[in-house]
């Protein structure tokens, strides 16, 4: 993979051209996608990230109209140089990895289904839009995700490296949260597309810690439930800064690993 030029994944004849077939959604995709919309949107002033307040905005959702990849594209293009990649769903963790590390962020198209508002055992594009899409505006948290794509690259081949790799991003980017003007804040897309657990994680009931590298590493997490457990970044540029510290302590646990 390391001798690979940048770009290999957009020749890779598992990625397949897929685009967003605005016209398909029905009537019933647009009313989850309103419900899911409005229900979360009222507790997210007082408890999501500034920047994705902010992100919110610039790409411009809203309750009565679906994302619009191609109206998202335009913003991110003149805000952080990203833009959204379609995919069928869950795909090959190279092709993850190596979109991001293009500044292509995966999502699906499809909407879950009115007896599904609850619960899915795999992310539907409300979540891949909603939570996560705004916080491509912000230009350190696009630059870890590029930069912790490469790195994962680079030990694509190491199971266990993924692993360990895996939960920086999930208790990052799936499971963060960020301190600002004192207060807790959430910027982790699987919390910002959960009413409940937007309540929960900021709550005195789950385990909060400082963000710290090392211990996030060797912390397993779960999927089919509420985190017990929480680390809080002081900035995005903290997040970024801390890229040379996960690739010493990787390196370290894989040579521990492989003894």
């Amino acid at each position: 993979m390391t001798n690979k030029p940048k770009d290999w994944v957009f020749t890779d004849p598992r990625l397949r051209e897929m685009k967003q077939d605005y016209a398909a959604y029905t009537e019933e995709d647009f009313k989850v996608w309103k419900i899911l919309f409005e229900r979360q949107i009222v507790n997210l002033p007082k408890a999501a990230s500034i920047a994705y307040l902010e992100g919110i905005k610039e790409v411009n959702f809203t309750a009565d109209k679906i994302a619009d990849f191609e109206d998202v594209n335009r913003r991110l293009a003149a805000s952080t140089g990203w833009a959204i990649q379609v995919v069928p769903g869950l795909i090959d963790d190279d092709l993850f990895f190596g979109l991001m590390n293009n500044k292509r962020f995966c999502s699906s198209t499809w909407l879950r289904k009115m007896e599904q508002l609850d619960y899915l055992e795999e992310p539907d594009m409300f979540h891949d839009a909603f939570a996560h899409m705004p916080m491509l505006t912000n230009q350190p948290y696009v630059d870890f995700l590029e930069n912790l794509s490469g790195l994962a690259l680079k030990h694509i081949e190491n199971k266990w490296a993924i692993e360990v790799l895996s939960r920086i991003y999930w208790f990052t980017i799936e499971f963060g949260l960020i301190r600002e003007n004192g207060e807790l804040r959430i910027y982790g897309a699987g919390i910002l597309s959960s009413a409940g657990e937007t309540k929960y994680s900021l709550s005195d009931e789950p385990a909060h810690y400082e963000y710290n590298v090392r211990r996030i590493m060797n912390t397993p997490y779960w999927k089919d439930k509420f985190q017990d457990k929480y680390f809080i970044i002081e900035s995005y540029e903290q997040l970024y800064k801390s890229l040379p510290e996960i690739e010493a302590v990787l390196e370290e646990m894989v040579a521990e690993e492989a003894k």
